[in-house]
């Protein structure tokens, strides 16, 4: 039996980019599109002819590129009331886009209808089936976006059912229902999703948004219900609180309905695709995001750790690889030893599960976590732990003799300057640096100085810096955890200190980042 297929309508370019904070320049929608064309979407809805002259000059250079996967839409509106369609503006530059497909929204709700367009019913029936028609003479695919779709049928059935009608008998190659306003339950998607198949003899899609929280799954409800294209964003941009997010759409499709959206083999790139489309958008990216986050299969109860680490699927409901993420384990005050095997390994490290050291460390983990320290998101303080107990202790590569941060000022301008005296082997190096707060100085005067003996150290930068005062009843003396991530330009890493005193938790993560730099080479 033949999987059946679900065509991905991306609108990422359009309704994605009336996500609040979201500005897609001309390069970057090119480059958007491009990267979906590549994973296999079906239709790349490219914005509104006539907006803006950014969306016009994006079909044009969509006009001269060829696609592989996917074919580019435009969209637009019905014609306008009282305007021949022959006439309006708005299709003159619909045309101009030269695009094979065009998506063209309309009115089924009657409240928008009389309120908002303050046309008769009878009237918007005619600019769905005029603007369809004459974009169909013009030899286009023409999908119809019911807005409103299920306000307007809850409120007037019969109408609502006429529009649809129209845009059918007008040659429409699909009506879109639109879960405008995000605020309809899946119960109630899928019965007024059905009735809408099995009236009307056109394809039947979904589009959804989010502001209950339901847009996935209103659209896994229409599709269940007969619906074969659903229309969504990467990683659920879009207005208000945004719209159905396909990263969780396509391989919910594949993995969970036996449904084929895009080609099996993009899917092992999903986590790129929703990272790369984060970074052109400047949004970081949610650690949270289902199936593709940090966090999708990061596992910190010592019970679970111990459960995947004999049968993976006991606490996973897929093989994070399949959508190209990667297991985690986390190491906390939680953790039990099972924890810590995996993790050690999965660092390097060899353990065996009732050796001393694996008990030493366990406990260690136990007593520095209890005292404010956080390993989950400091990996690399964690090896320096580990290695620290599987060596007894070793020989410091390096060590502070003494520190001291000064802040002056000439009344408009502050100025942070940090003095390190650091011993390497036999050598004492003694630096002077300046900053731009105190942690900047004391990192530049700390790399300095030991750049003297580590040369590879002058590549190493410090990218994100992180301070949680742990005790807030305590006021001032409370105690500071303080994260900081590395970088070489070519991997990142985390380190963690703790401490009464701000400047002192900084030095000991700077510390652990510069020695776990020169430890990995």
């Amino acid at each position: 039996m033949k999987t059946k297929t679900v065509e991905i309508y991306d609108t990422t370019l359009r309704d994605g980019a009336q996500a609040e904070g979201i500005n897609f320049s001309l390069n970057d929608k090119i480059r958007i599109a491009e990267r979906l064309d590549l994973f296999g979407i079906h239709y790349i809805e490219g914005g509104w002819p006539g907006s803006n002259p950014k969306d016009m000059e994006f079909f044009r250079m969509a006009a001269r590129k060829r696609w592989r996967t996917a074919r580019i839409a435009a969209f637009s509106m019905t014609r306008r009331k009282g305007v021949a369609v022959e006439d309006d503006a708005l299709m003159r530059q619909v045309l101009e886009a030269e695009t094979p497909v065009v998506t063209i929204v309309g009115k089924t709700w009657l409240l928008h209808v009389t309120e908002v367009l303050r046309a008769k019913p009878d009237e918007n029936l005619g600019m769905i089936a005029d603007t369809i028609r004459f974009l169909k003479d013009h030899g286009k695919t023409v999908f119809y976006d019911a807005e409103h779709s299920f306000d307007g049928f809850s409120d007037e059935p019969d109408y609502a059912l006429a529009t649809w009608h129209a845009a059918e008998k007008a040659g429409a190659d699909g009506v879109i229902l639109c879960d405008t306003n995000g605020g309809r339950l899946p119960s109630e998607i899928a019965r007024i999703t059905a009735l809408a198949v099995g009236q009307l003899n056109c394809p039947v899609g979904i589009h959804t948004h989010n502001d209950c929280g339901f847009g996935l799954a209103n659209a896994v409800a229409a599709i269940d219900a007969g619906a074969t294209q659903v229309q969504g964003t990467i990683n659920g941009y879009g207005e208000r609180t945004g719209n159905c997010n396909l990263i969780s759409m396509m391989p919910t499709l594949q993995f969970k309905m036996g449904l084929r959206g895009v080609p099996p083999k993009s899917l092992p790139k999903l986590k790129e695709l929703a990272e790369f489309i984060d970074e052109i958008a400047n949004v970081r990216h949610d650690p949270r995001q289902p199936w593709v986050g940090q966090t999708a299969f990061a596992h910190k109860g010592g019970m679970h750790v111990h459960a995947i680490d004999r049968v993976a699927r006991s606490y996973e409901h897929i093989q994070p690889e399949s959508v190209g993420n990667v297991r985690r384990v986390l190491v906390s005050d939680m953790s039990g030893r099972t924890n810590i095997l995996m993790k050690a390994t999965e660092l390097g490290f060899k353990l065996a599960p009732d050796a001393p050291e694996t008990r030493a460390i366990t406990a260690k983990v136990k007593e520095l976590e209890s005292a404010g320290y956080e390993y989950e998101a400091a990996e690399a303080s964690l090896a320096l732990l580990i290695r620290g107990v599987l060596d007894n202790n070793p020989e410091l590569l390096f060590t502070v003799d003494s520190y001291h941060v000064s802040m002056r000022s000439n009344g408009q301008h502050s100025i942070c300057e940090a003095t390190v005296k650091v011993r390497v082997g036999d050598k004492i190096h003694h630096t002077v640096a300046e900053g731009d707060g105190p942690v900047n100085a004391l990192d530049s005067a700390l790399r300095t100085a030991l750049a003297k003996s580590f040369p590879a150290l002058r590549k190493i930068r410090l990218t994100d810096y992180k301070v949680r005062i742990l005790d807030g009843v305590a006021g001032t003396a409370a105690k500071t955890r303080v994260l900081i991530i590395s970088s070489n330009g070519k991997r990142e890493w985390g380190t963690v200190g703790v401490s009464e005193n701000i400047i002192t938790a900084s030095l000991q993560a700077l510390v652990d980042s510069i020695e776990y730099a020169l430890l990995e080479g």
